[in-house]
């Protein structure tokens, strides 16, 4: 008998383990734990007990698999995993695990993780086995009922207990059923042309429009006393050069629609107009006809581009976007060392960007730059080089190639990683003010815009979406009319309202197009 209460005692334990991402209180019994006790201590040792142990485990680990995934998606996305959704974005995940660790590291990481888990599923099953091998006789009697029981009452009253399993499995289903049902009236809204009303905007004619997607950039890097201490000096210091420099400034806050990841989904739903916050959603805008600013800017007489040091593989949402030209990291001349993830830095992205687009350009511009020297994992973090010139094709950063320490030791310490992250935004916005004060004149309208905040390990749980915007010129008719308009959390200068919430991305594209387009 104590060998089946002691097998018992350690299958709760893994079954209430699959709680963890999903129950606001872990309970002390798994409902589960009693039925299967019960089940196989009424089977007789034979093929039927052990091919269901068999199966057992196997289930087990994949809802250990589950519930793995579960607390990584909730850690780094700010939501719970939802696999209709999930199946989508697999090889970006593996990706991005690859180019912070090494492809050789990456693979060692899922095979550990592998091992583990078919170590948990034969040891569930071994548990299976012994609680019907040791159970007294007759004990399904007393065992069933006893679950049944408990079930009615944990269904009708709060308490400590819960089907965690089942509940597990219940939630994708859950999910599943709300995110279909969601997608359906997506793609019914986009059919109809809702919101795609393409819009010349005369009041830009003339003028290079540049909007940069700084990554990680949320309202936490502002509004958390553990970055606030060094981001609220940057931006002072932001304002202050800018306004020597006789350079308009304006400041707000946009609610995106993800965290932690997915900046993509990010981009679409600004450019759109449309709020885009699954990659379902994302597919069916890009398969429709809907419209975006690129179409605006493009009607209004400029040459669109997008400049993406991210992107090394092949792009085919960028030719659906309808860009004149696309730049991504093998097209950008980058000569440097790559920095874990982030293939150049952002200065060389500026720097290039001016040289060899806008300076020989003939049409006026709209640009859609993705900087990326604020993403993850935040190392290692480079100086601002003061003169711009030597920047070249970035064979000048060679100093820094093993500066740092490697994404897998830093990543042992969050404090630590919050510190670096802190340090890596701070450096993204020293190069844009670097940039606004040596070529943002009147004929250029610079929009800086946070695509997400970070993980919640860096903003904690449940913090605001918002992110910050920066609308940056030396002609103010270009810049006070975001100040006119009212727009939520808008004010002049280097610092967006605390005490408001965010606009939501999906309003940028029709504020844009009342502003500038005369009517």
């Amino acid at each position: 008998m104590k060998s089946s209460l002691l097998a018992a005692l350690l299958l709760n334990l893994m079954l209430v383990a699959l709680a963890l991402p999903g129950f606001p209180h872990l309970p002390w019994l798994a409902l589960e734990t009693l039925f299967l006790w019960g089940l196989f201590a009424f089977l007789s040792p034979g093929a039927l007990q052990r091919g269901l142990a068999i199966g057992g485990g196997i289930l087990y680990a994949v809802l250990a698999t589950l519930a793995l995934v579960d607390v990584l998606v909730r850690q780094s996305l700010g939501r719970p995993l939802n696999l209709y959704l999930e199946l989508g974005i697999a090889d970006a995940a593996f990706h991005l695990l690859k180019t912070n660790l090494g492809e050789l590291l990456a693979v060692a990481v899922l095979l550990v993780l592998l091992v583990g888990l078919v170590v948990l599923g034969t040891l569930f099953a071994l548990l299976l086995q012994r609680l019907g091998r040791h159970t007294p006789p007759h004990g399904h009697r007393l065992l069933m009922p006893a679950a049944a029981l408990l079930t009615l009452t944990a269904v009708a009253v709060p308490s400590p207990m819960g089907a965690t399993g089942a509940a597990l499995l219940g939630r994708q289903v859950t999910l599943a059923a709300d995110t279909h049902d969601a997608t359906r009236a997506f793609r019914q809204s986009v059919d109809a042309g809702f919101g795609s009303e393409t819009r010349a905007l005369p009041g830009l004619a003339g003028t290079d429009v540049i909007l940069g997607f700084v990554e990680s950039y949320g309202i936490s890097a502002i509004s958390d006393p553990r970055y606030s201490r060094l981001i609220r000096p940057r931006l002072q210091e932001m304002e202050s050069v800018l306004r020597d420099c006789g350079l308009h400034l304006v400041s707000g806050r946009l609610t995106s629609p993800v965290q932690g990841g997915q900046s993509w989904l990010a981009h679409t739903t600004l450019l759109s107009g449309r709020w885009v916050d699954s990659q379902l959603d994302y597919d069916i805008l890009l398969s429709s006809r809907h419209t975006t600013l690129i179409d605006d800017m493009k009607l209004t007489g400029h040459e669109t581009l997008a400049v993406m040091p991210a992107i090394t593989e092949n792009w085919p949402e960028g030719r659906r976007f309808g860009y004149d030209r696309i730049y991504d990291a093998a097209t950008m001349g980058y000569q440097g060392p790559p920095f874990n993830w982030v293939t150049m830095p952002d200065q060389y992205t500026w720097s290039w960007f001016e040289r060899a687009l806008r300076a020989p350009a003939r049409r006026p511009l709209f640009a859609e730059m993705a900087l990326i020297s604020s993403h993850a994992p935040w190392v290692p973090i480079l100086p601002v080089l003061p003169d711009w010139n030597e920047i070249g094709d970035g064979r000048v950063f060679e100093t820094w190639r093993d500066e740092g320490e490697a994404p897998a030791s830093l990543w042992r310490d969050p404090d630590r990683v919050r510190a670096h992250y802190g340090r890596a935004l701070d450096y993204a916005l020293e190069v844009i003010t670097g940039y606004a004060r040596r070529f943002v004149a009147d004929d250029t309208l610079l929009i800086i815009v946070g695509d997400h905040q970070p993980a919640p390990l860096i903003t904690g749980d449940d913090a605001s979406r918002d992110t910050v915007i920066h609308i940056i010129s030396a002609n103010p008719d270009l810049v006070t009319p975001f100040l006119e308009a009212r727009l939520p959390g808008f004010q002049a200068g280097a610092l967006p309202r605390l005490d408001v919430a965010g606009m939501p991305m999906d309003r940028f594209r029709r504020v844009f197009q009342q502003i500038f387009s005369g009517s």
